[in-house]
């Protein structure tokens, strides 16, 4: 292998490495933001500069050009869950289609609202644009969560896999239940009540908040008031569990967080290709 061949590939593995740490959202330079504040400019523009009255809408020749560069938009933002399934690596990767996804799907607010004319009323038409902008505000709670969650969680887990938080609290656990023998009978069942608890017990609202007001090890740590040397034990020991269960919840909280967003973001996408596509058809139907 010559000398220039083998530098050229380390150069080209160096501007991929360096390709990988830069954030979706700084894909290229903030490529697709320019191409999105172009569209959205370009579009803000001709609505300004079209000298007719009424002012254009839906039902006009600019409109109708909103209305189709919006609807294409729209349809090709949701194919990122099938862009997600597919491995390609190339001028399309994954981060060049998010950060696509992310910038086209913030410049509808302003193709969508200019399609409308500003002409809004309780009719299907309304109803697809209300929808595209809940679309959209759901879309940019995702791009924070992500932005931001990822960090806090692997700070909470400091270096310790889910499996290994779960390893720890079962340690904890064994030596709870040898140093609860000694208690009374009182004092012992609240320590068993805390170990046959899950540690997600609580449901989906519980994950979200990091709130557990039924938690039975933190009943158990109340219960031990009593100053003798098995209560003093197991005290601590409840203290080391209450504490570990609070990283591994902290882990779940963020986790649930990253997640639930897609519990609003994708119904409402589907809702509103529905409410397009009748939108769509109404409009045809009475041209």
């Amino acid at each position: 292998m010559n000398a220039p061949a083998s530098r050229s590939r380390f150069r080209e593995a160096e501007k991929r490495r360096d390709s990988d740490h830069v954030s979706f959202l700084r894909h290229k330079g903030f490529r697709w933001l320019w191409i999105a504040l172009l569209l959205s400019g370009a579009s803000a523009l001709g609505y300004a500069l079209i000298d007719q009255q009424p002012r254009p809408n839906g039902g006009t020749w600019y409109g109708y050009t909103l209305g189709t560069i919006g609807l294409g938009l729209i349809l090709w933002l949701t194919m990122l869950g099938v862009r997600k399934r597919r491995i390609n690596p190339g001028a399309w990767s994954l981060k060049a289609w998010t950060s696509a996804h992310v910038y086209l799907g913030l410049s509808l607010v302003v193709v969508g609202t200019l399609h409308t004319g500003f002409q809004i009323g309780w009719n299907v038409h309304t109803l697809a644009y209300v929808l595209m902008l809940l679309v959209i505000a759901t879309g940019i709670y995702g791009v924070v969560v992500y932005a931001v969650l990822p960090a806090r969680m692997s700070d909470n887990r400091r270096e310790m896999t889910r499996a290994q938080m779960l390893d720890a609290l079962t340690a904890l656990d064994r030596q709870l239940e040898s140093a609860a023998q000694p208690l009374a009978r009182d004092e012992a069942d609240l320590v068993l009540a805390a170990l046959k608890q899950s540690p997600f017990a609580g449901g989906l609202l519980a994950r979200l908040t990091g709130r557990y007001p039924g938690c039975a090890t933190a009943r158990a740590r109340k219960g031990m008031a009593g100053d003798s040397e098995a209560e003093q034990r197991v005290r601590a020991l409840l203290e080391k569990r209450l504490a570990q269960l609070g990283q591994l919840r902290e882990a779940l909280r963020i986790r649930a967080a990253l997640e639930v967003w897609l519990f609003l973001h994708v119904p409402l996408t589907m809702a509103l290709i529905a409410a397009l596509t009748a939108h769509v058809i109404s409009v045809f139907y009475y041209w």
